[in-house]
């Protein structure tokens, strides 16, 4: 039996980020898929044009539905966009069993819109990062939670020391975005760096990276890996998802998470 990873975000109805790109990610590491809704948005391959966002009771109830019926050990979370939304997740959340929660800390989107309320962040600290097993900020993501510039490596290892401190586990700053060593991801646990090398592929089609990677690291550690190896299968896994990624639309195409079929 594939056990069941639930993934809690916002819809790309493109397919190629947000909780679409999510699903296909934990379906191709071979975990059951489920999904929780937080937002609606309107967007494709240029950008988004509008979102809207659940009521907390509707997301409540989809949590409630999920909980009551089936036992959920690992979690990941992506668009997160009000301190409301924030709040009822994260209290649902602490009532449960979860071993893993991965927390994408999804800001804005490719194309530039935010995704997350500036109240929100403050939010996203105190109350979700605590609960984080392992978080998963890009560049721009561990800027906004640090506060400080990252240009280099010694940079993301201080942002790293900064964002542990929210009470996360474990923190991978994802490095598809350095100008240092692009392609390299960090992983700090307290005590220990880490880091991920890997092939830097100058695509335009990279819709969903880091949905897709956050995921596939939750279905890794869902299927028992332990967390070094977890992301070292999903840094493959996306990697190739990147480089069999193909143009659609006119903007940012999306990766193909099922390139091995």
């Amino acid at each position: 039996m594939k056990i069941p990873v639930l993934t809690i975000a916002g819809s790309d109805p493109s397919g190629g980020a947000g909780i679409q790109a999510d699903l296909k990610a934990l379906s191709a590491n071979n975990v059951f898929a489920m999904s929780v809704l937080t937002s609606i948005t309107a967007q494709n391959t240029c950008g988004v044009s509008s979102v809207f966002h659940l009521p907390t009771a509707v997301i409540d109830a989809q949590l409630d539905a999920i909980f009551s019926d089936i036992s959920v050990r690992t979690i990941k979370t992506g668009m997160l966009a009000t301190p409301n939304i924030i709040a009822t997740v994260s209290h649902k959340l602490a009532a449960q069993n979860i071993e893993y929660l991965v927390v994408d800390p999804v800001m804005v989107a490719k194309g530039g819109h935010a995704l997350l309320e500036e109240e929100g962040i403050s939010s996203l600290k105190s109350q979700l990062c605590p609960q984080a097993f392992l978080l998963t900020p890009n560049i721009y993501e561990a800027q906004v939670l640090s506060g400080m510039r990252i240009n280099t490596m010694a940079d993301a290892r201080a942002a790293a020391k900064i964002i542990f401190q929210l009470g996360c586990r474990h923190v991978l700053i994802k490095g598809g975005h350095f100008q240092e060593q692009p392609g390299t991801d960090l992983l700090y646990d307290g005590r220990f760096f880490r880091m991920y090398k890997g092939e830097y592929i100058q695509t335009h089609n990279t819709h969903g990276t880091g949905c897709t990677l956050a995921s596939a690291i939750a279905a890794h550690l869902a299927n028992g890996k332990p967390l070094a190896d977890a992301i070292e299968a999903a840094k493959t896994y996306t990697t190739e998802a990147i480089r069999h990624g193909f143009t659609l639309g006119k903007g940012h195409g999306p990766t193909d998470h099922f390139y091995f079929l």
